[in-house]
């Protein structure tokens, strides 16, 4: 588990994940912590088994945010060239947080 910070504030506890796999996240759509998880390299992000929507931020690996996203239940996203740092949490998550393109997000375990 880990803090995730943007300019200091602390905006969530997270799980840092090495990839999308079963342990990613349940059938209810919530990660392990408080919904929220750092996968550290993927290329491809999906909701296929979820019943609820998804925020999903992909990141740089300086972990500034490139892009972010809502999906939908049973959707896949567009294939990324190469694996990337990506952020995902509950839908609604970044709306609370006001997480935008070009913002630097930090990691302290």
């Amino acid at each position: 588990m880990a803090w995730l910070l943007r300019r200091g504030e602390v905006l969530a506890s997270v799980d840092l994940l090495a990839g999308q796999g079963r342990r990613g996240l349940s059938r209810s759509g919530c990660a392990p912590v408080d919904g929220i998880a750092v996968l550290s390299r993927t290329r491809l992000v999906h909701t296929l088994t979820l019943r609820r929507p998804l925020d999903v931020a992909y990141l740089s690996e300086d972990l500034v945010v490139v892009a972010t996203r809502r999906f939908p239940p049973r959707r896949i996203g567009l294939p990324r060239r190469a694996p990337q740092p990506v952020l995902r949490a509950e839908a609604g998550s970044f709306e609370r947080w006001s997480l935008r393109a070009g913002d630097q997000l930090e990691l302290k375990e």
